[in-house]
């Protein structure tokens, strides 16, 4: 089946479908990872965006029921080059172009995604539409025009969780980082830990359980006095989609709970602490999406390749005194970490789960349980 992608500037590209038919609109960005596709289209971070991978060959080993990030596809479409016809993997259970046709999600292939990715690199992240549906380009374009650009929605609402819930999974033997292993020692109380779902990915609970957390995940319009009423050990203010500015209730949240308890901040959790403690973020040209992107620690200058997904960034200068910024990154020089020992308080806006991408930062979630184990 014939298929189109078209952005909001008018540039069109003619494909074919491998998803469901239909008509999807999203803000238009692209991904670097060479794998992961899986983890990539069930990240609620990507909620609302159609995401172009750059890499050719996509679907290559399938699709199985332990990579999810969560228990869907999230993206509003999905954009390759080529979708291997025969999928082969030891873990495979299906195929990618079944699993986006059961679950309704747009496809299209044969696009050339070099050159989506340099007009992207170029002109910046913009509102597009993946349809089977208007295959006129000029028609596709201007009910482009009229959808509403993503900066506008409150998207976390659309992704958390509707009640709180305990989480007890932990990561398999497969996934399971060297500095993660054996990291508990046998008899220790377990750290009671507050988990606010902003878009929380799977593997994110699965290494907290597996430091022998006990984890409550909360709604991300919980008060700070409902995460405090658990007493916990510590706070998590997880990943998630869109503008952190829109998630005003979690915003005041974090200011309540911050000093209160210690807290580690992910991705979006990142941006929300720096913004509730009165800095600001911006949105970035075309944002940080792959697997590959080199990180500076400050204080070490140690070097991590760590995985990454997000399209704003925190603007250091803006931090209020006691706070720093803690890390960049070595492509653009943003912002990649935050620091409050006042507060007790960190985050990074990279991501030490992975899944996918690499593991080097892992040692993030050892440090949280370190420090509620010397807070209690």
């Amino acid at each position: 089946m014939e298929a189109l992608l078209v952005l909001e500037d008018g540039r069109a590209f003619r494909g074919r479908s491998f998803g469901a038919p239909g008509e999807s609109f999203g803000e238009v960005v692209f991904n670097t990872s060479m794998t992961g596709y899986q983890e990539v289209l069930t990240d609620p971070s990507y909620r609302g965006q159609i995401v172009a991978m750059t890499y050719p060959l996509q679907g290559n080993y399938g699709v199985n029921s332990e990579d999810p990030e969560s228990s869907r596809v999230q993206v509003a479409g999905f954009v390759v080059r080529e979708v291997a016809e025969l999928p082969s993997s030891w873990r495979g259970n299906g195929d990618l172009p079944h699993s986006l046709r059961e679950q309704g999600a747009v496809g299209i292939q044969g696009v050339d995604t070099r050159a989506l990715t340099r007009h992207i690199r170029d002109r910046g992240a913009m509102m597009g539409a993946v349809s089977t549906v208007t295959l006129d380009p000029e028609a596709l374009a201007r009910k482009v025009r009229a959808a509403p650009a993503l900066g506008t929605r409150d998207v976390v609402r659309e992704v958390t969780c509707a009640r709180p819930h305990v989480w007890t999974e932990e990561l398999t033997a497969l996934h399971t980082p060297a500095p993660l292993a054996a990291a508990v020692p046998s008899g220790t109380l377990p750290c009671r830990v507050a988990a606010y779902d902003f878009g929380i990915k799977r593997n994110i609970l699965r290494s907290l359980a597996s430091l022998g957390c006990s984890v409550t995940v909360l709604p991300a319009t919980s008060p700070a006095e409902d995460a405090l009423a658990l007493a916990p050990d510590g706070i998590f203010l997880s990943n998630g989609p869109g503008d952190p500015a829109t998630a005003t209730y979690a915003i005041e949240a974090v200011r309540k709970l911050a000093g209160r308890k210690p807290l580690f901040g992910i991705c979006l959790g990142h941006q929300i602490l720096a913004l509730a403690l009165g800095a600001r973020t911006f949105k970035l040209k075309f944002g940080h999406r792959g697997g590959n992107q080199p990180v500076l620690d400050l204080a070490t200058r140690k070097v991590s390749i760590t995985a990454q997904n997000h399209g704003y960034a925190v603007d250091p200068e803006t931090l209020p005194a006691g706070a720093r910024c803690t890390e960049i990154n070595l492509n653009d020089r943003t912002c990649e970490g935050l620091d409050v020992p006042d507060l007790n308080a960190w985050s990074v806006q990279y991501h030490p789960e992975a899944s996918p991408g690499p593991r080097d930062a892992s040692h993030h979630f050892l440090r949280f349980v370190e420090r509620m184990r010397s807070s209690r």
